[in-house]
């Protein structure tokens, strides 16, 4: 059982290969016909030295012509570059379209591809700064933008970009809490790629961007977060209610203010209350009040609201 675990673990800290998309057999298939063309057009002398018998030097330069003709022309994408080296130094970069070497003097150390390139990483059981193990998946975009420092400064660099992704991805998350690492993901990704950038610029290579896509923790982790924004949510609701409560009180006091001031406002709302009542009830119920609303309806006090509102 260890070592089915074992394996996983070790499955899961393989290095990511770069994602590239396959290449279409029509992108191949001009070069292949210019190398199969040349080929038969360097291959004319030697078939006719071949057919009419003759002697056997100049065979020899029929086939010397031949290899030539093969070590010297070449064919790059319209995405290619290719660093050339003269007598082991790097001597130019060629590309895109048709390119001429020297024989056995110069030669083409190395294809760069100059698209847009996505490489996936991860960083497992990554601790936070709080000492909480994640497991966090990541995409990087980049591009070659110098072949030369491509190949001079760092061997294998579609290798070294993915270990020092991963690398960097452990470092900022050790630089921060979990409960940051949400809410700070795109300045997360910020980081990572100044990060990047200023590790393989030397190299050649520049960083476009790197997005964070998925952020696994353990799940009773899970589940004390989750009870704990609960908890942090019901205690939210509770104080809003709380203030709400408080606003009404204030109006409260307001009202009972006025209505000790003033007496006749008093009786009047006192009037309009038994009004909806009997509204509410639809005049079928019988409504039982305390006897000072009685006070509300004498003559004394008609009379003063009476006074409130003079003829015009």
């Amino acid at each position: 059982m260890s070592g089915k675990k074992g394996k996983k673990a070790k499955q899961r800290n393989r290095l990511p290969a770069p994602v590239r998309a396959k290449k279409p057999l029509a992108s191949h298939m001009g070069v292949w016909l210019f190398e199969a063309f040349a080929f038969v057009v360097s291959a004319l002398p030697l078939g006719m030295v071949l057919y009419h018998g003759w002697p056997f030097w100049m065979v020899l330069i029929a086939l010397a012509y031949l290899i030539t003709a093969l070590l010297t022309v070449h064919v790059t994408q319209q995405w290619e570059k290719v660093v050339v080296l003269r007598l082991g130094r790097f001597n130019r970069v060629e590309g895109p379209g048709i390119f001429f070497t020297i024989p056995f003097l110069e030669s083409a150390a190395l294809r760069v591809d100059q698209r847009i390139i996505v490489t996936p990483f991860s960083a497992e059981e990554a601790l936070t700064a709080d000492l909480v193990p994640t497991d966090i998946d990541a995409v990087l975009f980049w591009m070659v933008v110098n072949p030369q420092k491509a190949w001079c400064e760092v061997d294998n660099y579609p290798n070294a970009v993915s270990w020092s992704a991963q690398t960097a991805l452990r470092d900022a998350i050790g630089r921060i809490n979990l409960a940051d690492i949400s809410t700070r993901r795109s300045q997360l990704d910020l980081e990572l790629q100044e990060t990047l950038n200023d590790k393989t610029s030397d190299w050649g290579i520049s960083i476009l961007s790197v997005e964070i896509r998925n952020i696994l923790i353990p799940e009773d982790l899970q589940d004390a977060m989750s009870r704990e924004a609960q908890a942090q949510q019901e205690s939210n609701a509770r104080v809003i209610l709380a203030e709400i409560e408080n606003q009404i009180a204030e109006l409260y006091v307001g009202a009972a203010e006025l209505y000790r001031q003033d007496e006749i406002a008093l009786q009047i709302r006192m009037a309009s209350m038994v009004n909806e009542s009997v509204k509410e009830g639809g005049g079928n119920n019988l409504i039982v009040v305390p006897s000072s609303f009685s006070e509300g309806f004498n003559a004394g006090t008609m009379k003063d609201v009476k006074d409130l509102f003079p003829k015009g």
